[in-house]
């Protein structure tokens, strides 16, 4: 299984090829941007997972990815960020990165989330809470059929919750977990659950709140 590696830091790089060898991995790395943009951004490139810096020499990591996800919704793409740059993590998931680690990062951290990635693609690609579904490998809602769109932060947090269904989840776990270091105070998740609540109506997709547990998407 080969896992695309862009990073421009030397030292770094081949410490994480040799890592992810380790785990049975072949890792192609690159260290520029343009070239992994070329490499990205036609069908069959080959590559089962991309880990993406996002400052690169060249083109920077946010035009990879928007590159990429032009046309392949599906290859699962982990950022690795610095750990001061909410704004382009932020960016680069609305962008339709997977997930992201902040540096420095422990290598048994790296290694947990290729593998929870990786597991996540080859899994079946539909969540479902009543009529409501989600395509998780094209990150797309459908509420009894039809479209549900849903503004950036509105859907990060359904997804969430819907990656949890049955199981109720405080805000501290959701301000992590779907918004990944952008700033969210408790009223506005407060806002965007009874915003869902409206969105999901008589759907069969009740969302609860458990006191002093957090909110639950359960099927009615």
């Amino acid at each position: 299984m080969t896992l695309l590696l862009v990073e421009d830091d030397a030292l770094l790089a081949e410490t994480l090829v040799d890592t992810l060898g380790l785990e049975g991995h072949d890792v192609c790395h690159l260290a520029d941007g343009d070239a992994a943009r070329a490499r990205l951004s036609v069908p069959g490139h080959g590559a089962a997972l991309v880990l993406l810096d996002l400052n690169l020499p060249g083109c920077s990591g946010l035009a990879v990815l928007e590159a990429l996800r032009r046309h392949d919704r599906d290859t699962p793409v982990l950022i690795l960020t610095a750990r001061g740059a909410v704004e382009d993590r932020v960016r680069g998931l609305d962008l339709g990165a997977d997930d992201y680690l902040a540096k420095p990062f422990a290598l048994d951290e790296l290694e947990a989330r290729v593998r929870a990635l990786l597991r996540r693609r080859s899994a079946d690609p539909q969540l479902r809470v009543g009529a409501l579904k989600l395509d998780t490998r094209h990150q797309r809602f459908t509420l009894e059929d039809a479209p549900l769109a849903l503004p950036p932060r509105e859907q990060r947090l359904l997804a969430c919750l819907m990656r949890h269904a049955g199981e109720p989840v405080d805000k501290a776990r959701l301000a992590e977990e779907a918004f990944q270091g952008d700033t969210v105070g408790d009223n506005a998740i407060e806002v965007y659950v009874h915003r869902l609540r409206k969105r999901l109506g008589h759907s069969g997709a009740a969302l609860r709140t458990v006191r002093g547990l957090g909110y639950l998407l359960e099927e009615q």
